[in-house]
């Protein structure tokens, strides 16, 4: 088995907001991995004293914890639990109804000697690669599927010219658009303070003996491919087996590096956390 895991903040100013790790038992005949991407509130609009930091640690951690320990349940079941733990610990200091309470994606990969499980909620990506070298994307893409009203909202914000007053209210409208969505029928859904969330998570299954490894990654380090086109989910995972976790974040920050401004590749963010777990099983 070969682990590798590379995390980094978009900022060194400020902290990462991702969370990633891998549980390996004593045993040594299964594992688990979790990979999660927090979601950046704006300024003062949280309405949590704890931090989006914060959040993913206790989060990642109890579906971490569950999904190694606990084979009885289901990943839906590991991360609904996980969700209320983390509530339950800012519970009645911290406004959880607000609509931007901390929150993040999630993926989760559980294996042992017969089967591998995976769960992915949001925009992380996951990767199966099968022992044929075939790599199937497995991407809960609702955010990607909103309706044609709001997704012309956002092209008629990045038509206009850029520092512009008008450019500004153009994206705060897009902004309140896609916000209202959140964790909303017929929009998209984050890990935040609702159990209920887990049961609408990508979920299934692939014998182990069907999977070569895996791969999850943040949007942040997925913008190799989603943002910067450098190659298809089957060269990403070429280069993860090959060059590593680190030499794929290193070629996303070199890429945004080389279009500051986002003219040629736009992007919500400039500079974003990108993380990234591959386990070769």
């Amino acid at each position: 088995m070969r682990i590798d895991v590379t995390t980094e903040p978009g900022d060194p100013q400020h902290p990462n907001e991702d969370y990633a790790s891998v549980a390996l038992p004593a045993s040594g005949r299964g594992g688990a991995l979790v990979l999660l991407d927090g979601v950046t509130p704006p300024a003062d609009e949280a309405g949590c004293t704890h931090g989006v930091p914060w959040f993913t640690a206790r989060l990642g951690g109890a579906l971490l914890e569950l999904s190694g320990s606990r084979r009885d349940m289901t990943l839906t079941s590991c991360l609904a639990d996980a969700i209320r733990r983390a509530a339950d610990a800012h519970s009645g200091v911290c406004d959880l109804s607000h609509v931007r309470t901390p929150q993040a994606t999630v993926v989760a990969v559980r294996w042992d000697d017969a089967v591998v499980e995976h769960l992915v909620l949001s925009d992380s990506v996951l990767l199966l690669e099968a022992a044929d070298g075939t790599v199937t994307p497995v991407l809960d893409d609702r955010l990607h599927r909103l309706p044609d009203s709001v997704r012309e909202l956002g092209a008629t914000a990045r038509s206009l010219p850029r520092g512009s007053a008008e450019r500004a209210a153009a994206r705060a409208e897009y902004g309140r658009a896609v916000e209202s969505l959140r964790n909303a029928t017929g929009g998209f859904f984050t890990a935040a303070a609702d159990p209920e969330v887990a049961r609408l998570a990508v979920t299934g299954s692939t014998p182990r003996a069907d999977v070569r490894s895996v791969a999850a990654l943040t949007d942040g380090a997925a913008r190799w491919t989603e943002v910067f086109r450098r190659g298809d989910w089957a060269a990403c995972l070429s280069v993860l087996r090959g060059a590593g976790t680190r030499a794929l974040v290193t070629a996303v920050r070199e890429a945004e590096a080389a279009d500051p401004e986002g003219e040629a590749y736009p992007r919500g963010k400039a500079r974003d956390d990108a993380s990234v777990v591959f386990a070769e099983l």
